[in-house]
């Protein structure tokens, strides 16, 4: 009788610290909630962005890319950015898809422009830069690599003599 009277002790202790600690987790992510503002951004190609990915400037994040959508009519990805209210960003900023590092997620970098008028909510980011498909460009340079090679090994007749 002891030992079932211990073993419903520490069951309860056990549930007891995991709802504690499951408090703590959601009181401290409701701290970092700030207000923001959103942006919009058109680019060509947007491979390897999802909901949730990160916005930054100058390595510092800044905000969350909020949702993707497929323009219909010049078939582009439009970005909503969710943007951190304290960050004012001038109008003529620039937009890029950048990889963080060879094999790393990519996210939204944020080049901030000289301008004295600063983006509002709902603005839009003019200047943009689509994401670098890695896989296109490293079939283009081993397709471009077999075909100069062959053109090297061919030896010409009139050359051998």
């Amino acid at each position: 009788m002891k030992q079932n009277l211990l073993e419903t002790f520490i069951g309860f202790l056990v549930l007891g610290i995991a709802l504690a600690f499951l408090i703590y987790t959601y009181q401290v992510q409701n701290r970092e909630v700030t207000e923001e503002y959103t942006l919009s951004c058109t680019f060509q190609s947007v491979d390897g962005i999802n909901k949730g990915s990160d916005v930054d400037i100058a390595g510092i994040i800044i905000g969350k890319v909020s949702s993707l959508t497929l323009d219909p009519k010049t078939y582009n990805a439009v970005l909503t950015l969710s943007v951190d209210k304290k960050v004012k960003i001038p109008t003529d900023s620039r937009a890029a898809i950048t990889s963080s590092g060879f094999l790393g997620g990519k996210y939204v970098s944020i080049t901030p422009g000289g301008d004295d008028a600063f983006l509002e909510d709902g603005a839009q980011i003019k200047y943009t830069q689509s994401s670098i498909n890695l896989e296109s460009l490293i079939g283009k340079f081993m397709y471009s690599n077999s075909q100069s090679s062959q053109k090297t090994s061919t030896v010409q007749p009139e050359q051998a003599k």
